[in-house]
């Protein structure tokens, strides 16, 4: 494997797993605490977190490795016999598939309904209810993904000689 797919790779593990990272994060406690709190005051964190992340830390962690993972699949698919690339192709999936696909088609669209609530309000309340366990669902998908993605790149580092 030659130095630029080697550095391409181990950004892709250490982005992959940053952000398996932050989804564990609301996995394991963040929406168990939020979950805990009164409909109204829980709705009204979501929907200030779901704000605050729109930001270039954010988005150059999740976007930045989802184009390290399209870099690195075309990579993979052209030098196929090289050590590694089946790796570097199962993780660029793997993140693709379960971190972006996945935000932009399930996560996403209940945060837009969340934030259309009023969180005092009985609709709010409604929307928080079914919010939570499929908002969580997801998100324990995308956190299994982007760590497998992570597991997968560094098992491509290692199988190169």
């Amino acid at each position: 494997m030659s130095d630029l797919p080697v550095l391409l790779t181990v950004l892709a593990a250490l982005g992959s797993a940053l952000v398996a990272g932050i989804f564990f994060a609301f996995s394991a406690f963040v929406m168990r605490a939020l979950g805990g709190l009164p409909p109204a005051q829980g709705i009204a964190a979501m929907q200030a977190i779901n704000v605050t992340v729109l930001n270039p830390w954010f988005f150059g962690a999740f976007f930045g490795t989802a184009a390290l993972c399209i870099i690195l699949a075309i990579v993979a698919m052209l030098d196929w016999d090289e050590a590694g690339s089946g790796w570097r192709l199962a993780g660029s999936g793997l993140y693709l598939l379960t971190t972006i696909v996945v935000t932009i088609v399930c996560n996403v669209p209940l945060n837009h309904r969340l934030a259309r609530v009023a969180p005092d309000s009985a609709e709010g309340a409604e929307v928080w209810t079914r919010y939570l366990p499929v908002w969580t669902a997801w998100n324990h998908l995308r956190t299994a993904g982007s760590l497998a993605a992570a597991a997968a790149f560094i098992l491509a580092l290692i199988s190169a000689p």
